[in-house]
This record gives C-alpha cells, structure tokens and sequence, in this order.
C-alpha cells in the first residue's frame, strides 16, 4: 500500500510556500492540545487565502464563513489562531498537497463520533485512506500513521484493535481546497513613511499593520461618525473635546499632526492604565494605545492570566477597540451584582434545579416501547426502509444481527403521527442503540414519542434576575442562568463508562431577556434541564478534547454586553431559533405543562 502525499513545510516569514512554477493545492491547519495539525475545512481555507493575496501580514476573521468558527482570528504575522473570549492562542500552518489527492479533489473522509457528528480525519489520514479506496483495497490498516484501527470500505466502517468497537465512516464530496502556484503575494497596502518612502517600523506602527485587516473588517461593519471625545481618554475635569486640546495631546506644528510621535504615558485612576496616543498613517487618524498591566503568575485570577511578559494593547480608534494581539474581547459577564440585587424571576418559580445521576424512565424490552408507538402495516408499498436501505417488502437488514422473540424480520409497521414505515426489526436495533428511555425519535422527520431524554451529568441550574439590559433589550432587566457541572466519572448512558470526563468553563453564565418571550424560553430550557437535555458528554468540537461535557444543540446567549463571537446580543432571531431547537428535543410548552 503507498504512502500518502506529504505536505511541503517551507518556511518564509512564517508562511510555507511551494516551489516556484509548481502547482499545489493549500491546506491551512491548526495544532490541537494533542499535538494533531487538525485542517481547516476547504471553504476557510479560501478565505484565508484571499485574504493573505491583499495582505500576507493582516488577520483573518474566521467567523465571516462560518459561524461555529466566530470566535476565532488568525494572525497571518504570528501564525497563531486567537480564540477572542478565552484568549487561547494555537499555532497555524499553510501545508501543501498534491492537486491529485483527496484535498485537490474535494474528498472528505469522516468517521462518526459518540454524538452521532462527523468528525473530519487529520489530512495524512485523510489521503491514505483515498489512496486505498480507489486501488480497491478492501481493508487498511492505520498503524504506520501511529493510530490502532483498521477500516473496513466494505461495510464503511472503522475499528479499533485493541477494543474491537466500531465506528461508522463516510466519503464526502465537498469543495476542493484552493490551488496555487509559486510564492505568497506581496501586500499591496502597506504603509509608507512621509519621507523616505518605507514601511514605518515603529513597534505602534508595527503592532497596527499586523492586525490591519482585522481592525478594518470590524471597522467597516461598525464604523459610525463619532465625536472627539470619544477618541479621547476622559480626565478629571471631563472629557477632551476641543480641536485645541487635540492638537495639544497630540504634540506637533499645529494642524500637521506628526505620523508616530512619542509615547505620552498617561496614568488613569490608579488602575495600571496608560493612555497612548499616537498618529499612524494607516487610517489618517488619531489613534490611542492602552497599555494594561497584567500579572505573570498565579496572583491574578484565572481568566485574567496571560503569557509571561505580554502586555495587553488595545487600538481605540473611531472610538471603537480593537485588539492588536487579539481581536477585542466580548462583554462575557454583567458588572458585578450584590445578593441584594439578585431576584427570583416573575412567574417562573424556584431558583434552582438539580440532576440526579440517572433517571431514566426504563422499560421491559426493546420490542414494547416500539409497539407502543407503530400500527402495523399488511401491505407495505416497495420503498425503502431509511434505517437499514433494504425494500419493505423484504425481511429487514438486521435479520442474522439482531434476534428478538416474536420480531419476524418482514414485519413492517407504520409511525402514529408522522406515518413514516420501517421493518419493526429496524426500529427496534435503532432503540437499543440509543439512549432507550422509553422514547422514540423518527429518523426521517426527527417527530419524537413519548418524553425524550438525554445523558446529561449531574450538576445545578440556578436562575434569578439580575438589575441590568441586553443590547437591544434596554426596558427590561436580565435573567440570568448559571449551570455548574462538576467533573465525575461516566455512567452506563454514556461513552466510557467508568471513565473519567472532565467539565471545562463551569460554572457557565448565560442571559435571556426578562420579557414574556424570554421567560417562556425560560421555562422550558428547566424542562430541558430535568430532562437531562442541555449538555452532553462527547468531543468539544472546538478543542477536540474527548470524554469531556459539551453543549447539546441548544444554542445559549453566554455574552452580555455584546455579540462579538456571535453568542450574545442583539440578536433579534434568537428566542425564536432557541425555541425551534427546544421542540426539536421534544420541549414545547405542552410537554413541560404534563
């Protein structure tokens, strides 16, 4: 069997690029807490390349592509990928495949997690697995890639040596990763001195041009006329307004301000602040540098910890800030509230829910739930059944798979309400796969029967008013809702049982509106709790990380004061989608009601 096409590391100002005159399709990818290049997907990886054509020193905002990426900046100067709300920083590459391998032709291979997601492979694997598939092996053997598992393209499938469990796997066509060929672009904007005709290599000037496409996307989507004052830090005596003081703060000829002048440190309140301005010649105007002193070590709290030496810098320009380092930091929690502050809120009662570790309602055996829920049907029309892909008409897939007394494999039954039909067989190896709480979710129209729940560790829910608005929301207070989740060990329900999960970013904040829509999401977001629905254990698709608690698939508002990652507000669709996604987990306000 032959090796996969290697990717070409080589290094130019920190970005690799082909040799000269030779064709290669680009891959960008990301180091993971496991030291895996984890690739980009294919529609990003244009992005990032148009980007780096108009500026191969800026920054790439992930999140005008896709949503699921919008914390996330890359700094084409530092090769590093900055995560806005936690300021986790991962290094990036620009890798380079052959046009022929499954990158250069748009071919996805996935293998299915514990959530029922597909999960992309590393792209090493990626092309060995294709490379085997059109020579028509019928099996591969992972192991020279340093991984036990064997996949099998016979029944598409992947399994592990060591604890024989199986996975499904599939083969996806999706957009093909960009070509290029020779060196990276020059940029075409960079900023020239007044007098000698070179880039200024002041370290503002510096620090500025390395995020400018950052600055400028947030700039264009935002940008507003804004008076002096707010370009201006406020003193004592009130904030600087006047074109005297302007000129006065910003040292020069008069009505020629000077392209970098020198630092003039400004001490605010005593709060380690520094306020200073300069001019750069990439906007024409004033810009102001905050320089935040921040602890080394343990001394400061968790979420305020940096690397050693780093400084936090902030850009206030057009009275917007925007980060240097890292792209500005959302509002995640509200200013702080004292216990006397904090109320219950109206019409929802209590202040807390807790989860047990198990409660799910069991039943005698797989075959009663589905009955339950099926009229049986004497003459099924020649379709297939969606479950296992065999005709109605004949005996059910699983027949030799599964054994169930009484179950014939032909018998074919039809749902109650949705009226979809399967072989009864298929349907009850769909149940004993899952969750089997006595509930039952139509794999066509995802129509549930019976009360849905889910595996869900155990922890508490707390929810109380607390004396401040959401944008967009400025009549009305916020509810605010804490879930904390400890870490424990896993149960029968879940992945690994007996196995460790860890809990990371508890306790977490999360804020909805005290109105009459927001209370009722409220409502059933408790009911959802109850049912063990809001999170999961499985593999954070942001880190990687398996076996840990992660979110599932309804979507909270976790920042307060803003929506710069896209999980915070305005956001006039939310309570609506947020509602959607509760009735497709079977939570509406008729089932919370029962």
């Amino acid at each position: 069997m032959s090796r996969p096409s290697q990717g070409v590391m080589v290094p130019v100002n920190g970005l690799g690029f082909p040799p000269q005159n030779v064709a290669r399709v680009v891959v960008w990818e990301w180091l993971n807490e496991h030291s895996r290049w984890r690739p980009y997907t294919a529609t990003v990886c244009h992005h990032i390349e148009n980007v780096l054509k108009e500026d191969a020193r800026g920054s790439v905002v992930l999140g005008q592509v896709d949503a699921q990426l919008a914390p996330y900046i890359i700094d084409l100067q530092s090769m590093h990928q900055f995560r806005q709300d936690t300021g986790t920083m991962r290094p990036v590459r620009r890798n380079f495949y052959d046009p022929s391998s499954a990158p250069g032709k748009g071919i996805v291979w996935e293998w299915e997690n514990d959530g029922g997601a597909w999960t992309a492979y590393d792209m090493d694997i990626c092309i060995t697995i294709q490379n085997a598939y059109e020579k028509q092996h019928p099996w591969l053997d992972l192991s020279s890639l340093g991984f036990c598992y064997l996949i099998y393209f016979n029944s598409m499938s992947q399994m592990n040596r060591q604890t024989r469990r199986r996975r499904r796997l599939r083969r996806r066509l999706d957009l093909a990763y960009p070509l290029t060929v020779g060196s990276i672009p020059k940029s075409q904007s960079w900023p020239v001195g007044a007098s000698s005709g070179q880039p200024c290599s002041c370290q503002q000037c510096l620090l500025v041009n390395s995020t400018r496409a950052a600055s400028n996307a947030i700039l264009a989507s935002q940008r507003r006329k804004a008076p002096v004052s707010r370009l201006l830090p406020s003193s004592p005596q009130g904030p600087r307004t006047s074109s005297e003081e302007l000129e006065r703060y910003w040292p020069g000829p008069p009505g020629v301000p000077p392209t970098c002048p020198r630092p003039r440190p400004l001490r605010l309140g005593g709060r380690g602040l520094q306020w200073r301005p300069t001019l750069c010649p990439l906007w024409h105007l004033p810009v102001g540098v905050w320089v935040v002193g921040v602890a080394k070590g343990g001394g400061a709290p968790p979420h305020r910890r940096r690397l050693p030496g780093m400084t936090g810098i902030l850009l206030c320009a057009a009275g917007l800030p925007v980060c240097l380092t890292r792209a500005p930091r959302p509002i995640l929690h509200p200013p702080p509230v004292s216990k006397s502050d904090v109320k219950p809120v109206p019409g929802v009662p209590g202040v807390c829910r807790k989860t047990k570790k198990r409660h799910l309602k069991k039943s005698k055996n797989p075959e009663d739930v589905v009955r339950r829920y099926l009229q049986k049907v004497k003459n099924p029309p020649d379709e297939d059944c969606t479950i296992c892909m065999e005709r109605l008409v004949t005996a059910s897939g699983y027949e030799g798979v599964l054994r169930h007394k009484g179950v014939r494999p032909e018998l074919v039954g039809r749902l109650g309400r949705c009226g979809h039909m399967y072989h009864l067989l298929c349907l009850v190896a769909m149940y004993s796969n899952g969750n089997k709480d006595g509930s039952l979710q139509c794999p066509t129209c995802k129509a549930i029967y019976g009360e849905k729940t889910g595996t869900q560790p155990p922890g508490k829910m707390e929810f109380h008013l607390i004396p401040h608005s959401l944008p967009g929301f400025a009549d009305t207070q916020t509810i605010r809702i804490v879930y904390d989740i400890p870490t424990g060990i896993q149960g029968p329900e879940h992945p690994n049982p007996g196995k460790k999960f860890t809990a990371r970013g508890f306790p977490r904040h999360c804020y909805l509106p005290n109105n009459e829509k927001g209370r009722k999401v409220l409502r059933l977001l408790i009911a959802a709790w109850e049912r063990r629905l809001i999170f999961t254990i499985g593999t954070s698709n942001t880190t990687g990380e398996s076996d840990t608690v992660v979110w599932n698939e309804i979507h909270h508002k976790t920042e307060f004061g803003s929506n710069l990652t896209g999980h915070g507000y305005p956001d006039a669709s939310y309570l609506d989608n947020v509602l959607a996604e509760l009735t497709a987990q079977g939570v509406s306000e008729a089932s919370a009601k029962a």
